[in-house]
C-alpha cells in the first residue's frame, strides 16, 4: 500500500519501531519501547516547549510517570490535585466535591494540574535516558509499507531536507492530526457526541482554599460546561465547552463572545472578577471522532495511539491518562507481536479490545453529562453499592485492572435510565438537543482565522 511516493534517491536509515509525534502518546510508548531494547526514532513535526492544552492529569497516571522516572519532576511543576468539584445551579446541593481518596483504590489520592508544555516537554527530553532518537521540527510527508515487515517513510526536517526512514513497525502517536487516519480514510466523525470549545490561560484568579486550592472546577451551564484548573505561577486554564448551535451565534471576535459566555454563568465571572489574559483566546472544533481501524489489518505494520485513533470531550480530564496507558499498553503488544510474529495480529487484537472497553465506559458517561439525570446523579451521589466509589474510581482513570469497578457502574446506568424516566420531559428536550447538535460544524458563525485556531486541539 503506498500512500505517497516516497523519495529513495537518498539513503535511508533503519530502525526497529518508528513512532510519529512526541506528545504524552508518543514519548510514552517510545520510552517503554526502547527501555525493551528495541532502536526506536520518535518524529515530532514542531519543538518542545509548544502549547497545548489539556492541563489536568488523573491519580492512575502517577504510576506511569514514576515507571518513566520523572514524577519528581513533575512534581516540581505541577499543583497538587486531590478531587474534582462540580458545580449546577439547578440542583439543591450545588457544589459537590469527588475526593480521589474515596476511590475503591485508596493508594492513589491526588495527581497533578500542569501546564501542558511543560510537561509534554519533560517527557520529550527524557526519552533520551531510554536511548530514543528523538527529533523535532520533523514533518512526515510519506508513509509506504512495502510488505508485511516492514514500512518507510519521509519527513522533512528544519532544513527542509527530506529524509527517508526504514522500521519494522509504525506508531501513529500525532494526536489529533490524526495523521495516518486520514491518509487511510480510517477517521469518522461520531454519531453520538458533538461539542466545540473556546478557552485561554488567566492570571489573578479566584481560587479555592487549602486542600482545594489545585482541585479542577466543573460548571455547567445551558448551553454546556465550564473548567477550571489552576496551574501554577498564578495562571489558571479556563474553557468553556459548548454544543456547536450556540458557538454558531458569534458575531463579535472570540475575546469579546468568551466573556460573553462568562457571562452566562455567575459563579464562573465572580471569580474571574479581577482576571487578566496570559495569552490569547483560543477557539477550537473539539469534534468527538473515532478511527474505523487501530491496526493494519491487512498485515501492515502499524497501530493508532490516544488521539490519533480517537478523540472524546474531555470533561472526565481522560486525555493523557488513555495516551500513556495506552502507549504503555501498546509498547507491551509491540514488543510482543516483532518477538514472535507467528501470534499474528493477536496482540494488537487484544490492546483494541482493552482500550476499546475503557473508551466506551468513559464516552457513556461523557454523552449524557450534560443531561438533567446525569446532573442530578453527580450532584447528589450516594455510595449505596458503592457506587461513589466507582465513579471516582473512574474520575481516577482506573479502568484498566480487573476490580469491581465495572459492575458497579454498570448499576449506575440502570439508576441513571430510571432518573432519566423520571424526569422525562427534560431529559428528552436534552437529548434530542444533543442529537441535533451531532452532525452540527461552524457553520455560519465562524470565520477563516476561527477554523485556524481550532487546529489547536483542547485534549492529547
Amino acid at each position: 500500500m503506498i500512500m505517497q511516493t516516497l523519495n529513495c534517491n537518498k539513503g535511508m536509515e533503519s530502525f526497529d519501531i518508528a513512532i510519529v509525534g512526541g506528545g504524552p502518546a508518543g514519548t510514552t510508548a517510545a520510552s517503554f519501547l526502547a527501555q525493551k531494547g528495541w532502536k526506536v526514532l520518535l518524529l515530532e513535526k514542531d519543538s518542545h516547549p509548544r502549547f497545548h492544552i489539556g492541563e489536568s492529569l488523573l491519580p492512575m497516571t502517577l504510576p506511569i510517570l514514576e515507571e518513566l522516572g520523572v514524577l519528581d519532576e513533575i512534581k516540581a511543576i505541577g499543583i497538587p490535585k486531590y478531587g474534582a468539584e462540580f458545580n449546577s445551579s439547578t440542583e439543591s446541593n450545588s457544589l459537590q466535591t469527588f475526593y480521589f481518596s474515596e476511590a475503591w483504590d485508596k493508594d492513589h489520592p491526588s495527581a497533578f494540574e500542569v501546564v501542558r508544555s511543560k510537561f509534554d516537554e519533560i517527557l520529550f527530553r527524557n526519552t533520551s535516558s531510554f536511548n530514543v532518537d528523538a527529533r523535532e521540527n520533523c514533518k512526515v510527508t510519506a508513509i509506504e509499507f512495502p510488505d508485511s515487515k516492514s514500512v518507510q517513510l519521509s519527513y522533512v526536517d528544519e532544513s527542509t531536507e527530506t529524509k527517508n526512514i526504514s522500521a519494522k513497525f509504525l506508531i501513529d502517536a500525532s494526536g489529533r492530526e490524526t495523521f495516518l487516519s486520514k491518509k487511510l480514510k480510517l477517521k469518522q466523525k461520531s454519531s453520538k457526541h458533538n461539542t466545540a470549545a473556546i478557552f485561554g490561560h488567566f492570571l489573578n484568579v479566584e481560587r479555592r482554599e487549602g486542600k482545594d486550592t489545585g482541585n479542577i472546577s466543573i460548571y455547567w451551564f445551558e448551553h454546556g460546561w465550564f473548567w477550571m484548573i489552576p496551574l501554577e505561577d498564578d495562571l489558571m486554564s479556563i474553557g468553556a465547552v459548548c454544543y456547536p448551535e450556540y458557538l454558531k451565534q458569534r458575531k463579535q471576535s472570540v475575546e469579546e463572545f468568551f466573556s460573553a459566555t462568562v457571562d452566562l454563568v455567575p459563579e464562573v465571572r465572580q471569580r474571574m472578577r479581577k482576571a487578566r489574559p496570559a495569552g490569547k483566546i483560543r477557539a477550537t472544533g473539539n469534534f468527538t471522532y473515532n478511527s474505523t481501524r487501530m491496526y493494519g489489518d491487512k498485515g501492515e505494520n502499524y497501530l493508532l495511539l490516544g488521539d490519533a485513533y480517537a478523540f472524546i470531550d474531555p470533561v472526565f480530564s481522560s486525555g493523557v491518562q488513555i495516551a500513556m496507558t495506552g502507549a504503555k499498553l501498546a509498547a507491551a503488544a509491540v514488543d510482543t507481536l516483532l518477538r514472535d510474529p507467528s501470534m499474528n495480529r493477536k496482540p494488537l487484537k487484544t490492546y483494541e479490545d482493552k482500550i476499546g472497553k475503557a473508551l466506551k465506559t468513559f464516552s457513556w458517561l461523557i454523552f449524557r453529562f450534560n443531561s438533567p439525570a446525569m446532573q442530578k446523579l453527580f450532584m447528589a451521589p450516594g455510595n449505596q453499592y458503592r457506587i461513589k466509589e466507582a465513579l471516582i474510581s473512574l474520575l481516577a482513570g482506573d479502568l484498566y485492572r480487573d476490580t469491581p469497578v465495572g459492575s458497579r457502574l454498570r448499576m449506575f446506568k440502570i439508576i441513571y435510565y430510571l432518573t432519566f424516566i423520571g424526569s422525562f420531559p427534560q431529559a428528552w428536550s436534552n437529548y434530542r438537543r444533543r442529537k441535533r447538535n451531532v452532525n452540527n460544524i461552524f457553520r455560519g458563525g465562524t470565520t477563516a482565522q476561527d477554523r485556524e485556531e481550532s487546529e489547536e486541539p483542547i485534549s492529547d
